[in-house]
């Protein structure tokens, strides 16, 4: 049967069920249970004849949260937190990856704009960057201590002012989403036009690995998971522009669900980056070898979280 048949088949089953789920809809627990059954046939089927597509994803949905809802015990409600990041969410995310991906080229391209700006305009630069901390870094570069930025202020208050600064701005990313994408785009643009500007900065003095094995010891997960935090917005904005069999309201509601998931699954990345940032960086007569291996390290933490271990339990799911 094609996939267009299918759906329209059995559309009006899934909305029901969906709709006993979502509102609590009082429902004969005989009938609720069949429908499950039926649901979770057509998710079977879905799996055999339809792998990787919105249908597959729509209905393991669905019968995950009916599983939860039917089934749920005193020990799932204690081991909530745990199956949610190490199962719930993961296999969410792995529907989003096509927008972590455009996001990611995004900030690539934003990047490139940063830095290419700063190359041909030499008061770019200090336009982006203001021109306190570009007057403050060359001072430091004069000095011989081009990173002496990160020892200026205490570890603990610069962890926590720099931890909460940027779940501010995840959130930001998260909330500007609204705007169909729009304001998710203008915030990856001031950050990553930003980022490119500062490295070109650093390159131009002649001080870009300097710079480079320092910075990225916490920017490895702190840039990768505003990358995630601007895939959130985009969620929503998708939501909104592209509902797909659902109504507006529906997709939307569904898309900010997804979207706050993701900056969830953020803020733990944020506190480690924090921490990175307070206490390491500001160590830079740390061999590179140390520095190298924090930077690779942090940067396999992210791909296999967000990007290998969801590809593994959608894989597995499928078996």
């Amino acid at each position: 049967m094609r996939e267009a048949a299918f759906v329209k088949q059995n559309k009006a089953k899934w909305l029901k069920f969906e709709s006993v789920l979502v509102n609590n809809a009082m429902m004969e627990p005989d009938d609720l249970a069949d429908l499950y059954i039926e649901i979770t046939d057509h998710l079977s089927y879905a799996q055999t004849f339809y792998p990787n597509s919105q249908t597959l994803f729509y209905l393991n949905g669905l019968a995950s949260s009916a599983h939860q809802k039917i089934y749920k015990t005193k020990k799932e409600k204690k081991n909530r937190l745990y199956s949610f990041w190490v199962k719930e969410f993961p296999l969410e995310f792995y529907q989003h990856q096509k927008l972590l991906l455009i996001t990611f080229l995004v900030a690539i391209l934003f990047t490139a704009i940063g830095s290419y700006s700063s190359a041909t305009d030499g008061a770019f630069v200090r336009s982006i960057l203001g021109d306190r901390y570009v007057n403050m870094t060359l001072d430091n570069i004069e000095k011989g201590d081009p990173m002496a930025v990160y020892k200026q202020m205490g570890e603990t208050d610069m962890f926590l002012g720099i931890t909460i600064n940027n779940i501010r701005v995840a959130l930001n990313c998260f909330i500007l989403g609204i705007l169909f994408g729009i304001g998710t785009v203008y915030m990856l643009m001031q950050n990553f036009i930003m980022l490119g500007s500062f490295q070109y900065f650093f390159y131009d003095k002649g001080l870009l690995w300097e710079s480079v094995r320092t910075i990225w010891i916490h920017g490895t997960i702190e840039i990768s998971v505003i990358i995630i935090a601007g895939c959130a917005g985009l969620v929503v904005g998708n939501s909104i522009l592209f509902p797909k069999t659902y109504t507006r309201l529906t997709s939307f509601v569904r898309g900010v669900t997804s979207g706050l998931k993701i900056v969830i699954s953020t803020i733990p990345f944020f506190i480690v980056a924090g921490f990175l940032e307070g206490f390491v960086t500001r160590h830079t007569e740390m061999p590179d070898v140390l520095a190298i291996f924090i930077i690779l390290g942090s940067l396999s933490l992210i791909l296999f979280y967000y990007v290998i271990y969801p590809r593994q339990l959608y894989n597995k799911s499928k078996k």
